[in-house]
């Protein structure tokens, strides 16, 4: 599987988001559900001037042809999938966002969970592969 390197404007977005995440965990710490850290973290992005889409809908096709529909969590400066939880990180959330930058056409996605004492080890910078 080939990996392409993500343009360096993505990672000027992704570290802006996870300075944005870390000061929600500093503030809340783990516990809650998802829905509350998605409106923290936007409230918090809203404050830094950072663009972002929630819910985004994305289509998914097969051979061309539409079979359904998914939602990203968030959607920054348009080119960077941020998948939010909190629960522990398992494989199958790694495989969700991968399949969600294959069907959104995009490089480079964040998978943030909350579920941590220490938000550094809940992040995961995901990259699409060719």
């Amino acid at each position: 599987m080939d990996f392409v390197e993500p343009d360096r404007s993505v990672d000027v977005v992704a570290h802006a988001v996870i300075g944005a995440a870390i000061e929600v965990h500093r503030h809340l710490g783990p516990g809650f559900p998802e829905a509350v850290y998605e409106e923290a973290l936007c409230a918090e992005m809203a404050a830094r001037g950072i663009a972002f889409a929630r819910q985004v809908p994305i289509i998914v096709q097969y051979k061309g042809s539409r079979v359904g529909e998914a939602r990203l969590d968030l959607l920054v400066g348009g080119c960077l999938i941020v998948e939010l939880k909190a629960v522990e990180l398992s494989t199958i959330h790694g495989a969700q966002l991968s399949s969600y930058l294959k069907a959104a056409r995009l490089q480079i996605g964040l998978l943030i969970t909350f579920d941590v004492t220490v938000l550094r080890k809940g992040i995961r910078r995901i990259i699409a592969s060719r």
